[in-house]
């Protein structure tokens, strides 16, 4: 069995594999790691390697007490990738865009594909079907506009996000619902369709914490997968297992 850790910017996900499917999740939203780790291992003894991807912070003393539970993986640019990076500055590449890669060369092989990652940040990346990665673009994610909104501005609230009824708002708050929700599916539209002018055979996954949310809404044709980042951080531990 395998352990998953993904230390996101808002959030740290945990995930338990066994036969490459997933059979525990948990969300952790503050920095008690190392304690969460030894409940997993506890609850699932079979588990004897992993895998870290980390673009937030942690400690290193915490790193060095998982280290004494398990044997894990820093997953970066060094590591044993399944597809070639065409990318001009790989050491500033997060590990988490690396694993969204790995994931759509491994379950969508042979095509060329965008992953669009809905969370903190919307990442675009693109691969070929030629297993290469040449980047795509980052772009503040939906919480973020709310949130930037509020920061910059003296008279406009910070909003949990929300479903916009009207295309026009007639309230400031209703305004900013339809500028920054359709703002946003425009433009991830407007990208899919640049995309696809250049590969139309083109193969679009949506990801991400916002996944759900976005879907409902998108006009174009997607596979959704929330755990993408995961089943790719899986992926990764395989095929570097070797060097544990």
């Amino acid at each position: 069995m395998n352990l998953i850790i993904d230390i996101g910017n808002t959030s740290i996900k945990l995930a338990v594999f066994q036969m490459n499917k997933i059979v525990n999740t948990r969300t952790l939203q503050d920095c008690k790691l190392e304690l969460e780790v030894g409940n997993v291992l506890l609850e699932f003894p079979k588990i004897n390697q992993g895998i870290i991807s980390c673009v937030g912070i942690l400690p290193k003393k915490e790193i060095e007490k998982i280290q004494k539970k398990i044997s894990l993986i820093f997953l970066n640019q060094d590591s044993k990738l399944p597809f070639k990076l065409q990318y001009s500055t790989t050491d500033t590449l997060g590990s988490d865009r690396l694993a969204l890669v790995a994931a759509a060369c491994n379950q969508y092989n042979g095509k060329n594909v965008l992953v669009i990652d809905a969370g903190s940040c919307i990442t675009y990346d693109f691969v070929d079907k030629n297993k290469n990665y040449f980047g795509g673009a980052i772009a503040p994610g939906i919480n973020m506009r709310y949130s930037s909104l509020a920061h910059f501005t003296s008279g406009l609230p910070n909003l949990q996000k929300k479903i916009p009824q009207h295309l026009i708002g007639n309230s400031t708050d209703s305004c900013i619902h339809s500028g920054i929700v359709n703002g946003v599916l425009n433009e991830i539209e407007g990208a899919v369709k640049e995309y696809q002018n250049k590969h139309p055979d083109l193969t679009v996954i949506l990801t991400g914490g916002d996944t759900d949310f976005l879907c409902k809404q998108l006009k174009i044709s997607i596979f959704a997968n929330s755990d993408f980042l995961l089943e790719g951080l899986n992926f990764l531990l395989e095929i570097n297992s070797n060097q544990l």
